[in-house]
């Protein structure tokens, strides 16, 4: 079976995602099953986990699949896949998953194993691969274009490998979440009609399935599929989502913090909300039905350029008069040529605190740094940087990293 190469994603993001699970009982939305093992025959040093996946939004395709085998689990970091300790979650049979229905805080049931309690630091995603006889099994549809295969290069036989930090108790029952960034893990490979499967994936424990959850509302003129919300920390997204048909947009699971909230559309401001609260029991509101984020209009500047190797990523930061960085674009990279092209807002940013059942957001724009952005490029934790202002044509960007 060949399966894709290790998770690379950022160290940073990887600390703030997988934070540890604090050993609650209750079921999380979407699984199959309620909270607790009683009954089930599980001994007494034993606990249970229960996987599921969610996805944050894709850029331009309307479909992306893929079929999932099993899961894997070890309590050891660096156990490799021939050593002992390993405890599978078997699914009844391989799940051909298509990630874009699982945004809005739609969760997609894999499946649970009793296990030794203790601390579970790896997790082994393990795909079936594409064949003759199911050459779709793993694929895209980009926009307007028709369903192709995704290449998974270079096969790990043993999945792909994602660090966790999840304590199981004895008796009890801990959800965890594989999310998937669908956009973030489709890299389009030229003018060949080929794209690479390049999984970014977090493991999020879920405490308590009422809470890790933020619910918010824009204006129904943004609710376009081309509106993305996030939230952020430190300039680092941690969950996104599109609103639905309705504006409305649901965050979770995330894990308990305060975050900068985040939502970028086009022709509009970006609009910032600071100080977000997600409780680990409760809902967070960002505004109502009747109280929407509704950025004002703005032109766009469009930004391209190359980046070496064709394996790095980049984005587009606003720095705040006072804080926060914010990401406002992440753009793919083509995995052959190594171009990428993104549309930044010209307009000055907007901006508000966080206030609970606030009446109205009392957003105020941040004239300072309109139009200014720094463009970075990362490969492997190698970064550069270059400050561009949107005000005037910007030229074409290269980067070079190692």
């Amino acid at each position: 079976m060949k399966i894709q190469r290790l998770l690379v994603a950022s160290a940073a993001t990887c600390a703030l995602l997988l934070a540890a699970c604090g050993g609650g009982g209750g079921g999380g939305a979407g699984f199959v099953g309620g909270g607790g093992i009683g009954g089930s025959g599980v001994s007494a040093d034993k606990g249970t986990i229960r996987v599921s996946m969610t996805d944050a939004p894709a850029c331009g395709y309307d479909a992306v699949n893929v079929t999932i085998d099993k899961v894997r689990v070890n309590q050891s970091s660096d156990a490799a896949d021939t050593a002992s300790g390993w405890v599978d979650i078997q699914l009844a049979s391989p799940q051909r998953v298509d990630l874009l229905t699982l945004t809005n805080g739609v969760l997609f049931p894999l499946g649970e194993a009793p296990l030794p309690a203790g601390k579970y630091q790896q997790m082994r995603l393990v795909l079936v691969n594409n064949t003759q006889a199911n050459p779709l099994a793993n694929s895209v549809k980009p926009t307007g274009g028709s369903e192709t295969p995704l290449d998974t290069p270079s096969a790990q036989q043993s999945g792909l490998k994602l660090n966790m930090n999840v304590d199981v108790p004895a008796g009890q029952v801990v959800d965890v979440v594989l999310d998937f960034d669908a956009c973030k893990s489709v890299v389009k490979r030229g003018n060949s009609g080929r794209y690479n499967l390049k999984p970014v994936i977090a493991v999020v424990p879920i405490v308590n399935s009422g809470g890790q959850r933020i619910e918010g509302w824009v204006d129904p003129s943004l609710a376009a599929g081309t509106t993305f919300v996030s939230l952020q920390s430190q300039g680092l997204p941690v969950k996104a989502s599109i609103p639905n048909s309705l504006g409305r947009f649901v965050l979770f699971p995330v894990p308990t913090g305060n975050y900068d909230l985040v939502v970028t559309s086009a022709d509009r401001a970006t609009a910032v909300i600071t100080g977000v609260p997600v409780g680990a029991t409760a809902v967070t509101s960002v505004g109502s039905d009747s109280v929407r984020i509704n950025p004002p209009g703005t032109s766009m500047r469009s930004v391209s350029g190359t980046v070496s190797p064709a394996s790095a990523t980049v984005r587009a930061l606003q720095s705040l008069t006072g804080g926060p960085a914010i990401e406002v674009a992440s753009p793919p990279v083509d995995a052959l040529s190594g171009e990428f092209s993104m549309n930044l807002p010209i307009g000055a940013p907007v901006r508000a605190p966080f206030v609970a059942n606030a009446s109205s957001f009392g957003f105020t724009a941040d004239s300072a740094v309109a139009g200014l952005y720094t463009v970075q490029a990362n490969s492997n934790g190698t970064l550069r940087n270059t400050a561009i202002d949107t005000s005037a044509p910007v030229p074409p960007l290269s980067f070079n990293l190692p």
